[in-house]
């Protein structure tokens, strides 16, 4: 996505939007009543209000209800539960609470954009339009209520209305991008082959790196029998440094392959289109971090198709990172079985599980999955992750054997599974072992952050290869140099060889980037009593305190706090436990929607 629409995407505000009101102001805003209802009233609103702060949508709503049942008139309330029910795709109660907005906010965006498709579902295109049009406030409202017009156009057969509205001269380069995607899109579910392939062409010259683009544009190709073609566009899509072909790539080929099947293509109908509009549009807000708004869109794109696979995977994708794993699961659940995406569906279901603090059906699904698939690494390297952060090294290990004995010659795109091996065996104190792995993983990536910070430290740890050690830490912080825990482990290197102004140095850098980890702030706390700066390193080590520290390390913490430290204390091999940040975060793997942001 063209970096211009990033910046508007943070800057935009919707107005109507927002999730958040405080109850005073709703109540200078509204005049909640104060009469004998008052209490309930109230109770509920609050009620809701905490109930959707902490993503607890299906109860909000019910209070959002009950609310609404005491105070049928009030704005607030009307917004609040419009919004909710949106957000649930509840269509049969937002719907009604939209037309009721309106007549108390005519300009509200969200409700002229849900009675938009609304009236699109049930034929009426000419509403639709007047409704859409009504939507078109600020840059990126302009944009969703031109593209919704013109398919809202091109489902009422009127091929010319649709084209002219995406044919805006002057746009914004972000702007240019759908309107010129969408014009394909339309052109081809109408029949019109020329139009389309221009407007295809135009948006792989704007950005040749988006994946929907190369997927629409090579099956608008073979599905009007250029397969050649076809295999060009998805081999420039190759080109462009991808480590491997996606799995939607490879499935297209696949289907190129078959000479007899007519390849389909990314949107056949109006229905489809309109929902690639809230899709797109979706994805790009949530990825860009407006999670909420980039909800209600991706709930708009199901509503207009429930079935559009994409989209329930991108809005799966924006309630993980929202915490909301049960919702994401059931997304999940929703995408027709049995896809190309089927594979990596189970694997970030069993992440989700995992975050629910469910492993044992996670581990399960991926065991399933393993045996299903047993030439795939990436079943495996899921449940090594999850083991892994689970601090079951041994598991751990074993399945990276299992994954490892799956690479006949490995390459750069391996790194990580030696990487997490040589972490499993050094927790396990095997440090022969760990540091071949960890020597491997450095050979395939030299320039792995995680890893020279891991073998760096770990040398280092061990009284061992210091300069060389120093060196693998050093080159980590100047490839990454933001990175609080890589920071932190320079520091802590450097005190350990007893460098301490060097280390307050640095461990004042990692508490700035870190300031919630209690580990941190233990180190600068060590640190800073070994200057003399006593008073700061008890405020140090108290703030460690209040972070939730390892039950472990309370007790440690507690008596430095109450007696101080030795003067240049020498710490034994394996006293401390560092804090490496690796990669075993369920929460960034790879996300599965082939969107407009890669």
């Amino acid at each position: 996505m063209p970096s211009s629409l990033r910046k508007l995407l943070h800057a935009t505000t919707f107005a109507g939007c927002a999730f958040v009101v405080t109850l005073s102001a709703a109540q200078a805003a509204t005049g909640f009543s104060t009469k004998v209802t008052s209490h309930s009233l109230l109770g509920s609103y609050l009620a809701a209000n905490m109930a959707r702060n902490a993503n607890e949508t299906s109860n909000a709503a019910s209070f959002y209800q009950s609310a609404l049942a005491l105070d049928p008139n009030n704005p607030v309330l009307i917004e609040q539960a419009f919004q909710i029910e949106t957000a649930a795709g509840n269509w049969e109660r937002a719907a009604p609470l939209a037309r009721k907005l309106l007549e108390k906010d005519e300009d509200n965006r969200m409700a002229h954009l849900l009675l938009g498709i609304d009236s699109f579902k049930r034929g009426d295109y000419k509403k639709a339009d007047v409704s859409l049009l009504r939507a078109s406030d600020g840059p990126i409202g302009e944009l969703t209520s031109t593209l919704a017009r013109a398919w809202a156009a091109a489902a009422s057969g009127n091929e010319q209305r649709a084209i002219k509205l995406l044919s805006k001269p002057r746009q914004a380069e972000w702007a240019q991008f759908y309107l010129n995607y969408h014009k394909a899109l339309i052109a081809d579910v109408l029949g019109d082959t020329k139009e389309a392939a221009t407007a295809y062409e135009h948006s792989v010259r704007q950005d040749a790196s988006t994946l929907r683009i190369a997927l629409a544009y090579a099956r608008h190709a073979a599905h009007h029998g250029d397969v050649k073609r076809a295999n060009e566009i998805l081999d420039t899509y190759a080109d462009r440094g991808q480590p491997e072909p996606h799995i939607l790539v490879r499935e297209l080929r696949d289907e190129l392959k078959n000479d007899k099947a007519k390849v389909p293509l990314i949107a056949s109908t109006a229905n489809e289109g309109m929902a690639e509009v809230f899709y797109g549009l979706g994805e790009a807000l949530t990825s860009e971090g407006g999670v909420g708004m980039g909800i209600l869109y991706l709930q708009l794109a199901l509503y207009a198709d429930p079935n559009h696979a994409f989209a329930l995977a991108a809005l799966a994708s924006a309630y993980e990172n929202a915490q909301r794993y049960q919702d994401a699961i059931d997304a999940y659940d929703r995408i027709p079985q049995n896809t190309a995406l089927q594979s990596a569906i189970d694997i970030r279901k069993a992440f989700d599980l995992n975050s629910l603090e469910r492993p044992d059906e996670a581990i399960a699904i991926l065991e399933k999955l393993s045996a299903k698939y047993p030439d795939d690494l990436k079943p495996l390297d899921a449940l090594g992750s999850i083991l892994r952060a689970r601090k079951r090294y041994d598991e751990a290990a074993e399945v990276y054997t299992r994954a490892i004995k799956l690479i006949p010659e490995p390459d750069r795109r391996h790194w990580n599974i030696f990487y997490a091996r040589g972490t499993c065996y050094e927790r396990l104190k095997k440090w022969s072992q760990a540091e071949v792995d960890l020597k491997k993983a450095l050979e395939l990536y030299p320039d792995q952050p995680l890893t020279l910070n891991y073998l760096g430290y770990s040398w280092i740890d061990q009284n061992m290869n210091l300069k060389e050690g120093m060196d693998l830490i050093e080159k980590a912080v100047a490839l990454k140099p933001d990175d609080g825990y890589i920071v932190d482990s320079l520091g802590w290197a450097h005190y350990k060889l007893g460098n301490f102004a060097e280390a307050v140095r640095f461990l004042e850098r990692a508490v700035e980037l870190k300031p919630q980890d209690p580990v941190l702030n233990d180190h600068l706390g060590d640190a800073l009593w070994q200057v003399g700066r006593e008073r700061e390193a008890r405020f140090q080590w108290d703030q460690a305190l209040t972070l939730e520290p390892e039950p472990e390390e309370i007790d440690k913490i507690k008596k430095k706090l109450a007696e101080g430290m030795p003067a240049s204390v020498q710490l034994g091999v394996g006293q401390r436990e560092t804090k490496k940040k690796d990669s075993a975060d369920p929460q960034k793997q790879t996300k599965l929607s082939p969107g407009m942001v890669e």
